[in-house]
């Protein structure tokens, strides 16, 4: 068949020269882009921002930072730059490479640091976390090779959640694409509820976080692009549906529509009763020594007696705090050169646990009724499942010890900055856990010790959780008590103690690019 003749002049030319010349936003808006070959998919397109996620997903990365910071130069905002890396990320990895969507998952936690700076150092965290973002796509070959396709919804008139999560079960990708994407035609909060009992159908932190960073993104890249953003979780978990897997968690599927009729949680107006401190210590132990079932049932008929989402999700909160702060350290059966033995940062399972009971609180609070408590619930199961794996996290020492406490001397504030700062940069996690709990003692301002723990969080590589983590334990630290919010730093300190010495790749680059 004779190939039309600006085909046969972009195979002359050649489509990566035509593309890397005039740029992927130029080729679709001139309709170029239907000229490459016939055995590859045609692209997803972005529109006005096109061009710019091409920049991110195709620019070598010796050239990555140097071409950012001539586009902030320009006048291109930071959340634009993340807009662009949060879609190029999507359609090159699709949650479908552990490296690719945890960097996706840092994209917006890097935003919220870089809006704490001040405006010299603005930008560090967000060009920490695109360099890695570009880096992951060279690394991985993906430049022109996206795991996200254009689909169309085709002619689906009942997308039932039900639908999706079977089609997933029986690892029907494609099914299960098509009857989001008619969700997604009608809405985007729709899709998501109708997402959300996928999620649930397996419980574990990257399950969870990526889908609650896909639709806290929209906000950025603009609710049009939903379905490109949720599809992700649909790749990620048809990956993860596998015999043991769907072994794992057969009873987990059993026990929430009991738990949901029991206690007919759908039926019931949702509750308002503040918890007091002593309840929410309480309940914080209840599930510290519980099975995951009894935790669940435990949620689940403190919501059925009036109680509000944020109270139960505060109970949580302080037990994945306690997961951080009683952690015996990595293993040398555990450890890696970036993650040596006695460290907690990185994949530890109390900065996991953290950042998932973050996330549930977050999908409980943007979800339909039945998600949202169906999302606490799970909250409970899942701290008591992760418990299982490290005992000591029952009735362990947790940080500090007094013996730790009783050796600081000095305790003004400028004293306390000072040996906070030092033993983060001997990686004394016992000795930065203890000031941080006198500093909060103190009543002393709590920005200071962010500030602090916030430049560590920049510099230091952290295993891929620096970002994520540090988020979380603010935003955890914003909503809590004042009986417990210090904790949270204190948990923070310790891991920012564990992560120090392993610069992030591009930063002095980035610095010096930036002139801070």
């Amino acid at each position: 068949m004779k190939l039309p003749h600006r085909r046969a002049f972009l195979a002359e030319v050649g489509q990566g020269m035509m593309v890397a010349t005039i740029g992927y936003g130029t080729a679709l808006e001139l309709g170029l882009t239907p000229a490459m070959a016939a055995d590859v998919p045609s692209r997803i397109s972005f529109g006005p921002r096109e061009s710019l996620v091409a920049l991110m997903q195709e620019t070598p990365i010796e050239r990555l930072l140097p071409s950012l910071a001539d586009q902030l130069r320009r006048g291109t905002s930071l959340r634009e730059l993340v807009a662009a890396a949060t879609l190029a990320n999507a359609r090159a990895f699709g949650g479908e490479d552990y490296i690719g969507f945890h960097t996706f998952m840092a994209l917006a936690p890097a935003l919220h640091m870089s809006e704490q700076l001040p405006e010299p150092m603005r930008a560090l965290p967000v060009l920490k976390v695109l360099y890695r973002n570009t880096d992951r796509i060279q690394a991985r070959g993906v430049a022109q090779k996206d795991t996200l396709h254009p689909i169309e919804a085709g002619a689906e008139t009942d997308p039932t959640a039900e639908r999706i999560r079977d089609a997933v079960r029986n690892k029907d990708l494609a099914q299960a694409e098509r009857l989001l994407a008619a969700a997604a035609g009608r809405s985007p909060q729709e899709a998501y509820d109708d997402l959300l009992p996928v999620v649930a159908d397996g419980v574990e932190v990257h399950r969870t976080v990526l889908a609650y960073r896909a639709w806290d993104l929209l906000d950025l890249v603009g609710r049009e692009h939903a379905l490109t953003m949720l599809r992700q979780s649909l790749h990620y978990c048809v990956d993860s549906c596998k015999p043991s897997y769907n072994e794992r968690f057969a009873s987990l599927r059993d026990l929430i529509p009991k738990l949901l009729d029991q206690y007919r949680l759908v039926e019931r107006e949702p509750g308002t009763r503040v918890a007091e401190d002593g309840w929410l210590a309480s309940m914080s132990q209840t599930l510290l020594t519980s099975t995951p079932d009894q935790a669940a049932d435990a949620i689940a008929a403190a919501l059925a007696e009036g109680m509000s989402a944020d109270s139960v999700a505060d109970a949580v909160a302080l037990v994945a705090n306690q997961f951080v702060l009683r952690d015996p350290g990595r293993s040398a059966r555990n450890a890696q050169a970036n993650k040596p033995v006695g460290s907690v940062h990185g994949d530890s399972i109390g900065v996991h646990a953290s950042d998932s009971v973050n996330a549930w609180r977050n999908i409980a609070r943007v979800s339909n009724r039945k998600n949202s408590v169906v999302s606490l619930m799970l909250s409970g199961w899942q701290v008591a499942s992760d418990r299982a794996f490290v005992p000591e996290l029952t009735n362990g020492q947790s940080q500090p010890a007094p013996e730790q406490v009783e050796k600081i001397k000095s305790r003004d504030q400028a004293s306390l900055m000072a040996q906070l700062d030092d033993a983060i940069r001997q990686q004394d996690q016992a000795r930065a856990c203890a000031v941080v709990h006198l500093y909060g003692e103190q009543n002393y301002p709590a920005a200071d010790v962010q500030h602090l723990l916030l430049r560590y969080a920049i510099s230091e590589d952290g295993a891929l959780h620096a970002e994520k983590y540090y988020h979380t334990t603010t935003e955890e630290f914003a909503r809590a008590r004042p009986a417990f919010r210090w904790g949270q730093l204190t948990a923070l300190a310790r891991v920012t103690a564990s992560e120090y010495g392993q610069p992030a790749p591009g930063m002095a680059e980035a610095k010096r690019l930036l002139n801070v």
